[in-house]
Parts: C-alpha cells; sequence; structure tokens
C-alpha cells in the first residue's frame, strides 16, 4: 500500500529536474559557459588589434629621430639609396621599386595560376581528386620561404640562363617566379573557397539555358565570386611585397631605380635583414633607416589590406 502511494506521488511530481526549476539549472551554466568563450573570443581580437598598435608605435618612435633629419620628401622621391657608403643619399625609390618589381613578376605567375587551378578545382576536379590535389597544392603553403630562396638560386637562375645567357645570379626575375610560384596556393585555396560558396542553382540555371562548362564557369562562378577572388589577388600579393628571406637570397642587394627584371635589385625587406646584421651601430641614423623603411613597407600593405576589405564590401554578394 504504502509503495503504491509513493509511486503516485512521484508520478504527480514528476522527476527532480523537472519544471522552472531544472530548466533553470541547465541554462546556467550554458549561460555562463557562452560568457566565458565571447570574452575569450574578445581578448583574442584585443591581442591582435594591440599588437598592431605596438608595432606602429615602435616604428613611429624609432623613425621619428630618422624623419627628424631627414626630410619626408626627400626618403620618398629620392631616386638614390646609400645610408651606409660616402655620400650619403636617403631616397627609398630604389628599394620601393625592387620590391614592386619582384611583386609584379610574382603576381603575373601566381594570379592566373591561382585561378585556373581554383577554377578546375571548383568545377572540374571530381571530389576524390580534389580531396588529394587540394592538400598536396597547399603543402606548398608549409614550405620555408628561405628553401625557396636557395630553389630559385640553385636551380631557377641557371635553367634561366641557359635561355638568358647575359642574366646574372641574383636578379629580380628568378625570385619573381619562384615567389609567384610560392603563393599560387594562398590563392588557389581562397579563389576556390569563394567560388564553392556560389549557389549550384545559378550552374544549374546556366546549363538549362544551354552554356557548356567553360562558360558557366568563366561567365557565371567567376562573376559571382569575384570579390573573394580579389581578395585572395591583394592578400597574396600583399604576401609577396612583405616577403623576406627569398627576396634577400635570389634577388641580390644592390638599390637600383631600374624596370628591368634581369638586374640584381634590393627589396625594402632585404635592406632591413641586411643592416639588422649589425653593420650600424644601434641608435645612429644609419641603423634608423630600418624603422623608416619598415613603416614604410607597413603603410604600403596596410593600404593593400584596406583596398581588399574595400572591394569585398563594395561588389560583395550573399547568397
Amino acid at each position: 500500500m504504502d509503495a503504491s502511494i509513493r509511486e503516485s506521488m512521484d508520478a504527480a511530481t514528476g522527476p527532480p529536474e523537472s519544471g522552472v526549476a531544472g530548466q533553470f539549472r541547465r541554462k546556467r551554466p550554458s549561460v555562463l559557459q557562452g560568457k566565458i568563450i565571447k570574452w575569450l573570443f574578445f581578448l583574442c581580437a584585443l591581442v591582435s588589434v594591440l599588437t598592431t598598435v605596438g608595432i606602429m608605435i615602435s616604428l613611429v618612435s624609432q623613425a621619428w629621430s630618422f624623419f627628424f633629419e631627414v626630410s619626408v620628401w626627400e626618403f620618398i622621391t629620392g631616386t638614390r639609396w646609400s645610408p651606409i657608403l660616402k655620400p650619403e643619399s636617403y631616397g627609398v625609390l630604389p628599394l620601393v621599386s625592387g620590391t614592386l618589381l619582384v611583386s609584379a613578376i610574382a603576381a603575373a605567375v601566381a594570379l592566373p595560376v591561382g585561378l585556373a587551378t581554383s577554377i578546375f578545382l571548383a568545377e572540374y576536379a571530381p571530389d576524390k581528386m580534389r580531396r588529394i590535389v587540394k592538400p598536396v597544392l597547399e603543402i606548398l603553403a608549409g614550405v620555408p620561404t628561405v628553401v625557396y630562396g636557395y630553389f630559385a638560386l640553385t636551380f631557377v637562375t641557371p635553367q634561366l640562363q641557359k635561355v638568358i645567357p647575359d642574366l646574372v645570379v641574383f636578379n629580380a626575375l628568378s625570385a619573381g617566379i619562384v615567389m609567384g610560384i610560392m603563393i599560387i596556393p594562398l590563392v588557389s585555396s581562397l579563389s576556390e573557397d569563394a567560388m564553392i560558396a556560389v549557389p549550384r542553382s545559378l550552374r544549374e540555371a546556366a546549363y538549362a539555358l544551354g552554356a557548356t562548362r567553360l562558360e558557366v564557369s568563366l561567365k557565371v562562378v567567376v562573376p559571382a565570386a569575384l570579390s573573394g577572388i580579389v581578395a585572395s589577388f591583394i592578400l597574396g600579393i600583399s604576401r609577396a611585397v612583405g616577403e623576406t628571406m627569398l627576396v634577400t637570397l635570389a634577388a641580390g642587394a644592390t638599390p637600383r631605380l631600374t624596370a628591368n627584371p634581369l638586374e640584381s635589385i634590393q627589396a625594402m625587406t632585404s635592406y632591413i635583414v641586411q643592416l639588422s646584421l649589425g653593420e650600424a651601430p644601434h641608435g645612429s641614423l644609419e641603423y634608423n633607416t630600418i624603422f623608416a623603411v619598415g613603416i614604410l613597407l607597413f603603410l604600403m600593405t596596410l593600404a593593400l589590406s584596406i583596398l581588399g576589405f574595400w572591394i569585398v564590401r563594395r561588389w560583395r554578394q550573399q547568397y
């Protein structure tokens, strides 16, 4: 009798965790976890922002003493860069031209090849092939840049010298070609992700109208994914502008204002590496040129990032 009464009371009251009190107990841990994750993400974003601010403060504080003695106009418009040898000259245009020359060659190699690769992976390759080809291609992104530098110096340059006998050992052409190979995985991977995000219905509608696969790829998918493709291009160019070890090893150390890719040049990053090895005393005007060049390089990459952000917002299509 007592057992039956107890069972009926349990059935009336329900399990201990049921009702409003049980729901409140279940919600409290989830709310607390959400707040912890929110603040964790906020701290990660704050670290990134503070790091950027710290870099800017470090560059500006060191470059201030340089620009106190050398005018900004002379620094930006000067055509001769010789901060160590007599007579000293602090025109940064030879370093900027060397950086842009190598980056232009790299872009000419990486952008069309990367785009073609992404079109193949997104529109033509079967799923099994894509699962194999894409990881193999992305292995190139994990190769150390110093390896690319020696590859350009010991393999690519000798091969180019067979075609161009007058080519010097250190040249912009070899460095630009290998740099283009280095950033192909970056361009192709991001472009493919943008193409995969295009709805399947757009492709099917084009096929229904009688379009071929090539026409669908070039006239439907690529325009629809244009913002992501352009963003990958700008990100790849930014990587080329900021590359250090490859241009240091393969492009040379001769600051020269030239557009000839067969000559030896010096990029902004390679100059920073060269002078950081101890050729100038700490705190001297020559030493502070590192930070002057660094802040200009930082502003160039920042401008490219802002341009990419603007392009994505301007032409982005949400499906």
